[in-house]
């Protein structure tokens, strides 16, 4: 096990400051070993974040991440930073409250700033049916004790004054449904505050080794054949985001997953604007936009609606999200867009997640997150370890089974049929 990393305070920043090795790499850069206890397929916040919890809350020593690129490269450093748990179904707001709480602490937990920011998520109606829907996706949170109120249109003007009601819109705001805990977190700093705290304890990160394929032995899996020679493993996991489908691929089984595109882009930086996350949806149309600390507006919008795994954005998504911005806040349409970028999403045909065995009882998936991998990384790692290390499902995800589709067991959180949904 390597030596356990030194804990940030403001007195080891100052004896940092007057040493001659200022800068230290968070973790080392690692070397395959002929033999692991747990092999885990991906560097991204749900492979650092399973790993963390293996070594740390199983007592497993020996575990590698393998990357086919660099840390963090993926979905983690894709998104739009939002962090939230208002979901309607108890599959899912129970999930994702465990991570929201997770997300409230993890900074102390990992002794790291992953600068999470309660400014709270805002869904917005502009008409009376969506006042009840949003109504009753309240009820029920505050059902399960997660916190949740509805605001009429003086209300909401209150809380985010940005939202001027005698601006021009074609389509008025009728009041919305804040969840104040729910909010941003910084996404880089998630995957490299995992990364230390992982490799502290003892787990190897090995960065550009891509997984070629799967061995096998006596009807197990028995390691992984990359393009760094073959490891073995005791157990696999597979926590690679929006490639899930193709690792069904790889080991012959068809997943009920597609991969589409999901649009991002932020602002050049303007004084403060949007003090909270605000989504707003009509007709077709969808964007929701926050504030970084920088002053640049991130926004995002619904998937592009195509399977794909390019990664290049599409300029007439990007007009789509810029139009429906404008459309909620007028005030902004002389701004500049900074940066577009595009992030894969493994969408499953309910719009909720799959961790699971995969064919053999020693290979686990962690995937199909949809829109909500990020928002999941907590308690997704904290779960699917405990899956992983004991072989029984905690459950938080025993409803994450893949045998719901054949089933029928689907958690259709948007009520949409047996399509790829975002949640």
């Amino acid at each position: 096990m390597q030596t356990p990393r030194p804990r940030y305070s403001a007195a080891a920043l100052l004896r940092a400051r007057f040493s001659r090795h200022f800068w230290k790499p968070l973790w080392n850069p690692a070397k395959p070993q002929d033999h692991y206890d747990v092999v885990i397929v991906g560097a991204g916040g749900h492979g650092l974040s399973t790993a963390y919890h293996l070594a740390r809350d199983h007592g497993i020593k020996r575990i590698a991440i393998v990357e086919k690129n660099i840390l963090g490269y993926g979905n983690v450093a894709r998104n739009t930073t939002i962090v939230r748990s208002n979901y309607l179904l108890p599959e899912n707001h129970y999930f994702y409250e465990d991570s929201l709480r997770r997300y409230e602490g993890l900074s102390r937990e990992l002794n790291y700033n992953v600068m999470y920011s309660p400014r709270g998520v805002v869904d917005l109606a502009n008409s009376d049916d969506e006042m009840v829907a949003l109504a009753r996706r309240g009820n029920a949170m505050r059902l399960a004790g997660i916190d949740a109120q509805l605001l009429d249109r003086p209300g909401l003007v209150r809380f985010a004054p940005e939202l001027n009601p005698y601006l021009p819109r074609r389509y008025p705001i009728m009041g919305g449904l804040v969840q104040r805990r729910a909010g941003t977190v910084r996404h880089d700093a998630v995957a490299w505050g995992y990364a230390r705290a992982a490799a502290a304890l003892g787990v190897d990160i090995i960065e550009r080794c891509e997984v070629l394929g799967l061995t096998t032995q006596a009807g197990v899996a028995s390691g992984v054949e990359t393009s760094l020679g073959h490891i073995r493993a005791d157990r696999i996991v597979f926590a690679v985001a929006g490639h899930t489908g193709a690792i069904g691929t790889m080991l012959g089984i068809p997943l009920p997953v597609e991969t589409h595109l999901l649009q991002a882009m932020v602002s050049e930086p303007i004084k403060p604007l949007v003090g909270s996350v605000l989504i707003y949806m009509y007709g077709h149309a969808e964007v929701y936009i926050t504030q970084s600390d920088r002053g640049g507006l991130v926004m995002g919008g619904a998937l592009d609606g195509m399977p794909s795994y390019t990664r290049e954005p599409a300029w007439h998504r990007l007009e789509e999200i810029v139009q429906s911005a404008v459309a909620l806040l007028p005030q902004i349409a002389g701004v500049k867009i900074l940066r577009h970028w595009a992030g894969t999403n493994d969408q499953t045909m309910d719009g909720s997640p799959l961790i699971d065995r995969l064919k053999y009882d020693n290979v686990f998936l962690n995937g199909g997150w949809c829109y909500g991998g990020f928002k999941a990384i907590p308690a997704s790692g904290a779960a699917c370890a405990t899956l992983v290390a004991t072989g029984t499902a905690p459950d938080l995800i025993r409803n994450f089974r893949l045998s719901r589709f054949a089933s029928g067991h689907m958690i259709d959180e948007k009520g949409a049929g047996p399509y790829p949904v975002r949640q």
